[in-house]
C-alpha cells in the first residue's frame, strides 16, 4: 500500500539509519524499501549463559552525527529489557537525532486505576519510555500507532515527544478498492471505537453498537444506524480474543437478516494482538462460511500474528511500512 505523504514536500529529507529488533525484521526491510532515505542497520543480539542480554551495535562508531530510529516490538515482557537496553544505548552515541518506533503500545489497556491497589502499567511503561537520554539533536521522538486511550499521551515526560499515527488511512485505501466501496457502512463495537476513529471516517456512513446489561449477562446491540443491504466493515483500535467483534458481527447479521438485507460483514482492527492463537477463530470453515467474516484486515504492528494468519483466509494484513517510513521524516 502506498502511504500518504504527510511532510511538507519543501522540507530538507534527511538519511535515517534504522535499527530493528529480531522480531520486526521484515517490517523494517518494508520500511527501508519504501525510502531511499533509509538504511538498516544490525545489532547482534546474543544472550549470555544465564540468559541475561549480551548486545552489540555494530558500527557504532558510524553513526555519530547522524539520524538514527530504533523499530521496537514489545510483544512480551521477556524482550522488552533487551531492546530498552539499545533503545537506552544509541541516543548516547552521539547521534544527531533518535526515534523509537513502537507500533503497538501494548499495555495501553491498562491505562487507569478502578480501585485502590491497581497497578496502571501503561504509565509504568510511558515513565520507563520517557526516561530515554536526550541525544544531540533534543528529545526522542516516539511513534505509536491508534494508541488505545488518547489521555494516554499526558503519560509521557519531556525527555521524549510522542508522535500518534493512526492506520485508517490504509483502511480507506483499501476500501475504495473493493467492488462494493459504494455500499460500506462502518461499525463501532462501542463508544470507545467511535470516539477515536469517528473523525477519520466521517465520509462513510456508520453504526454504533454498544453493551447493555440484562440480569448477569452484558449483550451487544446496535444503538444507532441501519446495516442493511451494506457491506459492514467493523473497526476498532485493537483484538485479543476476539469476543467483542464476534458479539457485534452476530447482532449485525441478526438486524440485516431481519430486515431481509445482505449480510455482509468484514473487520479492521490496527493491531492483531491474538494471544493464545485466538485468531483461529475467524479462519473460514466450510460448516459456517455464511456468519464468517468475508475480510479481516490487520497492520504488521504485530508481527508475530502476521506470520501466524499468513495465507490464512479472510486476514489480510495492511503494512505499516510506507506511513513509518514518512513519520522518520517529520
Amino acid at each position: 500500500m502506498e502511504a500518504i505523504a504527510k511532510t511538507n514536500t519543501n522540507a530538507p529529507k534527511k538519511q535515517v539509519l534504522l535499527f530493528y529488533c529480531l522480531e520486526c525484521e521484515e517490517l523494517a526491510r518494508k520500511v527501508a524499501a519504501n525510502s531511499d532515505l533509509i538504511t538498516l542497520q544490525s545489532i547482534n543480539w546474543r544472550s549470555f549463559e544465564d540468559g541475561f542480554p549480551n548486545l552489540y551495535i555494530n558500527n557504532a562508531h558510524d553513526i555519530r552525527g547522524q539520524h538514527v530510529a530504533f523499530l521496537a516490538s514489545f510483544s512480551s515482557p521477556s524482550v522488552i529489557f533487551e531492546q530498552l537496553s539499545v533503545i537506552y544505548a544509541l541516543p548516547r552515541l552521539f547521534v544527531a537525532s533518535f526515534s523509537l518506533v513502537l507500533p503497538f503500545f501494548p499495555t495501553a489497556t491498562f491505562e487507569r486505576m478502578d480501585e485502590e491497589g491497581d497497578v496502571a502499567t501503561a504509565f509504568t511503561l510511558a515513565r520507563i519510555l520517557s526516561n530515554i537520554p536526550i541525544s544531540r539533536g533534543g528529545p526522542t521522538s516516539l511513534v505509536i500507532y491508534d494508541i488505545h486511550a488518547l489521555q494516554e499521551r499526558f503519560y509521557f515526560g519531556d525527555h521524549v515527544l510522542p508522535l500518534f499515527e493512526t492506520g485508517i488511512p490504509l483502511l480507506k485505501q483499501r476500501l475504495r478498492q473493493l467492488p462494493d466501496s459504494d455500499k460500506i457502512i462502518i461499525a463501532f463495537p462501542d463508544d470507545g471505537a467511535w470516539k477515536r476513529f469517528h473523525n477519520l471516517l466521517d465520509d462513510f456512513p456508520t453504526v454504533v453498537c454498544n453493551k447493555v446489561r440484562e440480569g448477569d449477562k452484558r449483550i451487544v446491540r446496535i444503538k444507532e444506524g441501519n446495516p442493511a443491504g451494506c457491506h459492514v466493515v467493523i473497526v476498532d483500535d485493537l483484538v485479543q480474543s476476539g469476543g467483542t467483534l464476534i458479539e457485534c458481527q452476530v447482532v449485525i447479521h441478526q438486524k440485516v437478516l431481519a430486515a431481509h438485507g445482505a449480510a455482509k460483514v468484514s473487520a479492521y482492527v490496527t493491531h492483531g494482538v491474538f494471544p493464545k492463537r485466538s485468531w483461529e477463530r475467524f479462519t473460514h470453515k466450510n460448516d459456517d462460511l455464511e456468519k464468517a467474516f468475508a475480510y479481516f484486515w490487520i497492520t504488521d504492528s504485530c508481527p508475530g500474528t502476521v506470520k501466524a494468519v499468513a495465507s490464512k483466509t479472510p486476514f489480510e494484513v495492511l503494512s505499516l511500512a510506507g506511513s513509518i517510513a514518512e513519520a522518520l521524516q517529520i
